[in-house]
C-alpha cells in the first residue's frame, strides 16, 4: 500500500505545473528566510500571546529537530524511495544563486536508480514534523483561526511524497509526531510560565496568567 500510494503521487498524479509548485513547497531553503523574518517581526511587534507563541514555536522546532527527528533518522535508517527503487521521480528546484530565482526556471526532474548501499534517512520527515509542531501550536494559541495553519504540514507532507523524498507512511507518522511535539511544548511552556512568571515577572503574569486559551 505504501509503495502503491507513492507511485500514484510521484508518477501518475503529476504535471509540469505541479512539479514547479511541489518543488517550491518542499524547498526549506526557499522559505526559511521568509519564516525567520516573519518570526522576528512577530517577536518585535506582536502582543504578549504572539510573543509567547514565537518562543514556544522556536522551542518546538529545536526539540523536533534535535531530540526527535535526527536521532530517529539515524536509529531507523530507512532508505528514501529514490534510494530503494529505480524509476522514482526526484523533483527539485533548479539551481540559482538566490533560491527565490529558481522559481523562474524549469524544475529539475531526475529518475532514480536504486542504490542498495545508500545510507537511509527517510523516517521521520523533518519537514513535516517541524511544520506540524508549529502549526499545532498555532491551533492551540489562536483557536479562532490557527487551525488553518494545519493545511501547511499537509501540503508539505504531500510535496515530500511527490518529490520522491519520503514514503507516505513517513509523512503520516511524522504528522502525528509533530502534533505530539506541539502539545508537549504547549503544556511545558504553560507550566514554566505558571512557576516562573509570578516570581520574575509578577505584573505581566497577573495580566496574562495563561499563554493560550484554556
Amino acid at each position: 500500500m505504501d509503495r502503491k500510494l507513492l507511485l500514484l503521487i510521484n508518477q501518475q498524479w503529476t504535471s509540469p505545473a505541479l512539479d514547479r509548485f511541489m518543488a517550491a513547497v518542499s524547498s526549506f531553503d526557499l522559505w526559511a528566510p521568509f519564516m525567520i523574518l516573519a518570526l522576528l517581526i512577530l517577536a518585535w511587534k506582536g502582543s504578549f500571546i504572539v510573543r509567547a507563541f514565537v518562543l514556544t514555536a522556536l522551542l518546538a522546532a529545536g526539540i523536533s529537530d534535535g531530540l526527535v527527528c535526527n536521532p530517529l533518522k539515524h536509529l531507523v535508517a530507512r532508505p528514501r524511495p529514490h534510494q530503494e527503487f529505480s524509476g522514482i521521480r526526484q523533483v527539485d528546484l533548479a539551481r540559482a544563486r538566490l533560491r527565490l530565482l529558481a522559481l523562474s526556471k524549469k524544475p529539475v526532474v531526475r529518475i532514480s536508480k536504486a542504490d542498495p548501499d545508500a545510507e537511509g534517512r527517510s523516517f521521520p520527515s523533518s519537514h513535516v514534523v517541524n511544520t506540524m509542531s508549529i502549526a499545532g501550536l498555532a491551533a492551540i494559541f489562536f483557536p479562532a483561526w490557527g487551525w488553518a495553519a494545519l493545511l501547511v504540514p499537509l501540503l508539505v507532507g504531500y510535496s515530500r511524497i511527490y518529490t520522491g523524498a519520503h514514503w507516505p507512511s513517513d509523512v503520516l507518522i511524522s504528522i502525528v509526531m509533530g502534533a505530539g511535539v506541539s502539545l508537549l511544548c504547549a503544556v511545558g511552556a504553560q507550566l514554566l510560565w505558571s512557576r516562573l512568571g509570578p516570581r520574575f515577572w509578577p505584573h505581566i503574569h497577573r495580566a496574562h496568567p495563561r499563554l493560550f486559551p484554556a
